[in-house]
């Protein structure tokens, strides 16, 4: 009888690090999350195979920690590009950080270009007995919901972070195949986004309203997937503006592989129109009103932090957050309390600082809708993570639905 072990190192009742061991053979995602501090999933496992779902920090960025044990690893082409990336971003930025320790060397990220096999979505292989297969989950290019069934026939779907919705930059999630046993992300569970049409209003009248006063518009926005759309909207509105930071190299990644985007030529275009921004030039660019679209999204490094160390005290200004921020980061810290922390000071944003929901998950009535259609397909088991919701998600599902669900914490092990 085939028995189903699911082990969750990372990524419970929380957003960030996620990892997942199928029967101590498959680990799904290995991340880091984001903070002063980075923290890891849980070690003390030997994963034959690593599938990786998006090319996030939180599901992809711990993956060069496994390569002594030589796995099998698998991604789609985009999500492998985005790995080595973030990899190498990882490894400068812990030469600034406080302990000055990276998590890996150079070498293992070299090992996970050379291991990394790469798979479109719908393309079926097998690893370690399992048939496996990606599958698009809308968010951001080469975000994959991941199928496994092993040879007797138990088959567990992996959503990875999705959206049901398309974006300028993607489109949305496709239909997910169905599964004995359900992992899904909650992350807006109980949380409803603003229809995409309205949060484009208000952040680009914003925008529009900085100039008009004599600001600069600063829209810190993740490398990956939130740049892009974020300069293909200001095209659409004929606003000019400088881009500056990792997101600029994720665009040239992207134009390799048009086929995962909704529409490169919209992207080519934002970026041809857009003011590419050099480490000697950031200083010019703030003389005279501006928008400055740059990373890091969350305010823990990058251009963002040399902007606002010359902004700060302009009530004229605004940073306009595009995204979710984590608990622990400067960005979370300004939107609480209108400071963030640089180089050991503490600076008070004279900046208004507005926050924006161009949330790349599903929302609350996507998330119920999903399980509700996996369960009358037959799913036996649902499995919450990558939220701080999942118990109450977990209960709903019970309640609600009649299926076991279970909100498992970080650690915890489950048989089957």
């Amino acid at each position: 009888m085939f028995v189903l072990e699911l082990s969750f190192k990372g990524g419970c009742r929380e957003v960030g690090r996620s990892g997942l061991l199928v029967n101590e053979e498959i680990l799904l995602d290995y991340g880091i999350k984001a903070g002063e501090i980075p923290e890891y999933p849980g070690n003390g496992m030997e994963p034959k195979a690593v599938l990786v779902s998006h090319g996030h920090l939180d599901h992809c960025g711990a993956v060069p920690n496994l390569m002594y044990m030589n796995p099998e690893v698998f991604m789609t082409p985009p999500t492998a590009e985005f790995t080595n990336l973030l990899g190498r971003d990882t490894l400068k930025l812990a030469e600034t950080t406080l302990s000055g320790v990276a998590p890996f060397d150079p070498n293992d990220l070299q090992r996970v270009n050379q291991l990394t096999r790469r798979k479109d979505y719908g393309e079926a292989f097998k690893t370690q007995g399992y048939s496996v297969c990606f599958y698009n989950a809308g968010h951001i290019p080469g975000a994959s919901g991941i199928y496994l069934e092993s040879k007797s026939g138990e088959s567990l779907l992996y959503t990875g972070d999705f959206s049901m919705k398309e974006t300028r930059l993607v489109p949305g999630a496709e239909k997910f195949p169905e599964a004995d046993t359900l992992v899904l992300e909650s992350t807006y569970f109980g949380e409803e986004h603003v229809p995409r049409k309205e949060t484009e209003k208000r952040f680009i009248d914003s925008v529009l309203e900085t100039l008009e006063r004599g600001g600069t518009a600063l829209i810190p926005a993740f490398a990956i997937g939130r740049t892009q759309e974020i300069l293909m909207l200001l095209d659409a509105h004929g606003i000019t503006a400088y881009v500056d930071g990792m997101g600029r190299d994720v665009y040239k990644l992207l134009r390799k592989y048009p086929e995962y985007l909704r529409n490169p030529e919209l992207l080519d275009r934002a970026f041809d129109r857009a003011i590419s921004v050099k480490d000697k030039q950031r200083e010019s660019v703030l003389k005279e009103p501006s928008v400055i679209v740059t990373t890091a999204g969350m305010l823990n490094g990058g251009p963002v932090l040399y902007y606002l160390s010359q902004l700060y005290r302009d009530p004229n200004s605004k940073v306009l957050l595009t995204g979710y921020q984590v608990e622990g980061t400067n960005g979370r810290l300004a939107l609480n309390h209108g400071v963030i922390e640089t180089r050991g000071d503490v600076l008070a944003l004279k900046p208004k600082i507005e926050q924006y929901d161009f949330s790349a998950h599903s929302g609350d009535s996507e998330l119920k809708k999903l399980v509700k259609d996996f369960c009358k397909k037959g799913t036996e088991r649902v499995f919450v993570m990558h939220g701080d919701k999942t118990e109450a998600f977990a209960q709903w599902i019970s309640e609600e639905i009649g299926v076991e669900a279970y909100a498992p914490a970080n650690g915890e092990s489950f048989s089957f």
